[in-house]
């Protein structure tokens, strides 16, 4: 499978990947012989491309309506029969777009023979997309900040459905909970990706791969341990996965591997 053209067509799907106002989606003036459903889903999609492209360019706040209908060619009565505002609008595109990212490293997460080359395709999958549709990575994860109350919920049920590729990591037997560490790793990689995308450096995103695979791993197995289940998937990164030079292991605090399904 060329995994670069399945993640290349899986990019168009992000909201952002094409402009609003997209030849191949215009809709002829006059009668027209597609159905309502049809103008209607077409219509949705230039929306969702124009608020990316407005809102990266503009900021959230400053975003407004006009410019989103402007950006994708549709008028403001077709605006607010889809959408109630611009807040409605921009949630919308932010939970098709995740969605679409989180279906992606579902996918990878499964195809992968145990749950250590699942988190790295999981985590592949995400940082490629990112990459490919830079608009839709600062909607989504810069501009969200600015949404409010209800933004801050949505992305914090964006990290829940983050936290389930977590569900098989190891038990720690040394009285170390295993939730608040998967917290502390989700938002780990969450804030790796705030700061590249908001210094402008989301086509380097991928570049990551190798570094965040071990910080997922690492808390559970150990910098060493991490980076040997790491060695037989580190060929499909950018770079060689390599563990720290200095631990800082507990001797007290053994680990212990998965149930021997997950070998």
């Amino acid at each position: 499978m060329d995994l670069d053209a399945v993640h290349g067509a899986e990019a168009l799907l992000l909201p952002g990947a094409r402009p609003g106002r997209d030849p191949a989606r215009s809709i002829k003036r006059g009668p027209s012989r597609l159905p309502p459903g049809v103008v209607a889903a077409t219509q949705r999609e230039r929306l969702l491309d124009g608020l990316v492209h407005t809102v990266a360019e503009h900021g959230y706040q400053r975003a407004t309506v006009s410019d989103i209908c402007r950006a994708a060619g549709v008028t403001r009565p077709v605006f607010y029969e889809l959408f109630s505002g611009k807040e409605d609008a921009f949630l919308a595109t932010h939970r098709h777009g995740t969605g679409v990212v989180i279906r992606r490293m579902a996918a990878a997460f499964a195809a992968a023979p145990d749950w250590y080359g699942g988190i790295h395709d999981a985590l592949r999958a995400m940082l490629d997309l990112l990459a490919r549709v830079p608009a839709f990575a600062t909607m989504a994860v810069i501009e969200i900040e600015s949404v409010g109350p209800a933004g801050r919920h949505e992305r914090e049920q964006l990290l829940t459905r983050f936290r389930a590729f977590f569900a098989e990591v190891p038990q720690l037997p040394c009285g170390v909970e295993v939730e608040p560490l998967v917290d502390a790793v989700v938002g780990g990689v969450y804030s790796t990706l705030y700061r590249c995308v908001d210094a402008g450096r989301t086509s380097e995103l991928p570049d990551q791969l190798p570094m965040l695979s071990l910080f997922c791993l690492a808390p559970f197995l150990g910098p060493e341990e991490a980076a040997r289940r790491l060695a037989p998937v580190a060929a499909l990164g950018p770079g060689p996965v390599r563990a720290p030079a200095v631990t800082a292991d507990d001797p007290s605090c053994t680990r212990i591997d998965p149930p021997s399904t997950q070998q």
